[in-house]
């Protein structure tokens, strides 16, 4: 057993396995080795490899500690995920009733996954995650005012140009796409553009263009600016805590001299 954790317990051979089995994975999706048995009998090798690694936590760390980890719950989902395409091939007639090829398709998506348990050794990515956390709180309500600002447009568009621009406009869905589009400022004026190929009279086009300019205006630029600038203030926030703890301690020892100084003057 010491041997066991020697090697599923150090995180440099866990970190090798994981890289390695991100280059496998990279490889089968090259279209003329995505059925190279090789390479689907190494892939499941990593399999069997992560479940054992698994095992081996449960007993060294105990489920209650193994599961406490918000890392390890992660790496219990991909190796529940990923053992049924090994049990796929090993007994096929257990799963006759449902189709083999959509059944191994879901499956053999689901360990890309596994690439992702590379983002546990990066440096201060617990802190990393906590500012992501913390972004996304602070700026939910933003999303949703940005996001229901991108629904009114759209509706609004989809009755005015629908019948113009039927692919772009034609119903709710496709106009709320378009308009986000938009609202990404990239490639806004294309869509203009074909409403300006259909339009004849001058005044209805160029109301059509200050319309899609006051779009562009709050969507695009107030709106996912502000969007962006709560998001970046919110991560970066914790990033002078350092700082400030210091200027406190600073204040401290000031306020501490001062009132050691007018004791002393007073005697």
């Amino acid at each position: 057993m010491n041997v066991l954790n020697k090697i599923f317990l150090t995180d440099n051979i866990i970190l090798s396995a994981i890289v390695l089995n991100a280059v496998v994975i990279t490889w089968m999706a090259f279209p003329s080795y995505r059925n190279m048995e090789l390479l689907h009998h190494i892939d499941h090798f990593f399999i069997w490899f992560f479940l054992v690694e698994m095992l081996v936590k449960w007993k060294a760390l105990g489920l209650k500690k193994y599961f406490s980890d918000g890392w390890n719950i992660f790496d219990f989902f991909l190796v529940a995920v990923s053992v049924p395409s090994i049990l796929l091939n090993l007994a096929p007639e257990m799963f006759s009733f449902i189709p083999q090829t959509s059944l191994l398709l879901v499956f053999r998506m689901f360990r890309l996954l596994r690439m992702f348990r590379f983002l546990r050794f990066i440096p201060n990515m617990e802190h990393l995650l906590k500012g992501v956390s913390r972004a996304m709180k602070a700026s939910v309500f933003v999303f949703l005012a940005l996001m229901f600002l991108n629904f009114m447009f759209a509706l609004f568009t989809c009755h005015m140009f629908g019948d113009i621009a039927p692919d772009q406009f034609g119903d709710p869905l496709k106009s709320t796409y378009s308009i986000f589009q938009m609202f990404t400022v990239e490639g806004w004026y294309e869509m203009p553009g074909l409403l300006e190929e259909k339009m004849e009279n001058p005044f209805a086009l160029w109301g059509m263009r200050i319309y899609f300019v006051m779009i562009v205006l709050l969507g695009g630029i107030l709106g996912m600016s502000l969007v962006n600038a709560i998001f970046v203030d919110e991560m970066t926030m914790d990033n002078n805590d350092g700082l400030e703890t210091k200027i406190d301690e600073l204040q401290t020892q000031i306020e501490e001299l001062k009132s050691l100084l007018v004791n002393q003057n007073k005697k």
